[in-house]
């Protein structure tokens, strides 16, 4: 039985990994420290968060509201609030260099979830199959008292 030998084998394991850990800056490792790049839209640069933000592969969209270029709701109620705001979803995208095959995951935040039909026959209409997870929640108010608001996340196919 050599022991001696085996307890060597170990040091010199526990070694490599520890200059590995210690010696190795985080950054260069995959997922971690990546690279971001901001979307902004055109009339959104005084607003004090990004349209959207892509970290690595992945695009964050900030919440939409359906408004129009002015940053007014547009008039017609759930139904035309939602393809704005689908719209809006989709330039982000774009912008960012996406598509919407690419957006995973959608969240949708209905001022009164009584809106969810209407909104979900505009939300079928836009996103592409295989549609993409999503939750959809009622809330209890909305930026500039809109009646829907939609984020998403997006991953960049390879």
């Amino acid at each position: 039985m050599n022991t001696g030998k085996s307890s060597f084998s170990l040091a010199r394991i526990a070694l490599v990994l520890a200059v590995v850990v210690l010696f190795i800056p985080a950054g260069t490792l995959p997922g971690f420290a990546q690279e971001r790049r901001v979307v902004k839209l055109p009339g959104t640069a005084t607003l004090p968060f990004s349209d959207g933000v892509i970290a690595g592969d992945t695009l964050y969209v900030a919440g939409q509201e359906g408004i129009d270029a002015n940053g007014k709701l547009v008039p017609g109620g759930i139904d035309a609030e939602s393809k704005a705001a689908l719209a809006r979803i989709e330039d982000i995208v774009r912008a960012a260099g996406f598509d919407l095959k690419d957006v995973v995951s959608v969240t949708v935040f209905l001022a009164d979830i009584h809106d969810f039909p209407e909104m979900n026959l505009a939300y079928k209409a836009v996103m592409p199959d295989p549609k993409p997870a999503r939750a959809t929640v009622q809330v209890a108010g909305l930026v500039n008292n809109a009646r829907i608001e939609i984020s998403a996340i997006a991953v960049k196919r390879k």
